[in-house]
């Protein structure tokens, strides 16, 4: 559905459920160069299952309007006003990576309002490298081609988000390009990564925040290793970690165990 969010459509996929927002809700935020699509098996499951999901396209992404979010302070502004835009007084946010700061400064600025915070593939700082911040700007499709192998673990997944005889490789390929080409105005690369690594409110922010936390960890991530977020762990008031046992994109590497922690934690 779209919903009209400071003066832009902005688009969220509902889990093929009508939004009633009456019910518990959940807010799904993507990391750079993906979009609402990354969440498919973990939305479609909780939409059916007594959940709303708003699984949303940033600003500037994809079938979403608008300018995309310069900083993760801006982003976190964002969500607030998707929020109010939705009729939600309260919901759950799950971030992944670029996401997983915008929904802990979301946390963090509105406390009263987010019931459960869910941080998957997080560190903090998230600094990039300057090789793929530039290469982002400058040769983004071989900045492309690195995270996708930074991004995964060495291990064949098993039957991925989208059945057995998926190529995860391959799709997040497509994906990236998908995403890329949707804005021709902005690099959306390099804007995420550089709000990525311009970011350093995250252990402030996580001293805000009030409600339970779960981090998602992938063992063998190399984007965000688990030890770089260990100080956030630290700091949170109600945490639990879980690790799952790939890399970066744990939504459609490791799909099954992702959602058996959603569900272990999300409560209504």
């Amino acid at each position: 559905m779209n919903l009209h969010v400071n003066g832009h459509a902005t688009y969220c996929y509902t889990g093929g459920k009508p939004f009633d927002a009456a019910k518990p809700t959940v807010i799904f935020i993507h990391g750079v160069l993906n979009d609402h699509s990354v969440w498919i098996l973990q939305t479609r499951y909780l939409a059916h299952h007594g959940w709303n999901v708003l699984a949303l396209d940033l600003p500037g992404h994809c079938r979403s309007a608008g300018d995309p979010p310069a900083t993760v302070e801006d982003a976190a502004d964002f969500i607030v006003a998707l929020m109010d835009a939705a009729g939600l007084q309260k919901a759950a946010l799950v971030g992944h990576s670029f996401g997983s700061l915008i929904a802990l400064e979301t946390a963090a600025r509105a406390p009263q309002r987010i019931s459960q915070l869910v941080l998957v593939g997080t560190a903090s700082p998230m600094k990039v490298s300057p090789a793929l911040l530039d290469a982002s700007l400058n040769e983004p499709m071989k900045a492309l081609e690195m995270v996708n192998v930074f991004s995964r673990a060495t291990l064949a997944p098993p039957p991925s988000s989208m059945g057995p005889g998926t190529w995860v490789y391959g799709a997040s390929m497509a994906l990236g390009r998908r995403v890329l080409a949707s804005n021709p105005r902005v690099n959306l690369f390099h804007a995420g990564f550089k709000a990525c690594d311009s970011y350093t409110h995250g252990e402030a922010a996580m001293e805000q925040v009030q409600c339970p936390v779960l981090f998602v960890l992938g063992s063998v991530d190399q984007m965000t290793p688990p030890k770089a977020a260990q100080v956030l762990v630290q700091k949170a008031r109600n945490g639990q970690v879980v690790y799952l046992p790939g890399g970066h994109h744990q939504m459609s590497e490791t799909p099954e165990p992702m959602l058996t922690a959603l569900t272990g934690f999300l409560k209504p």
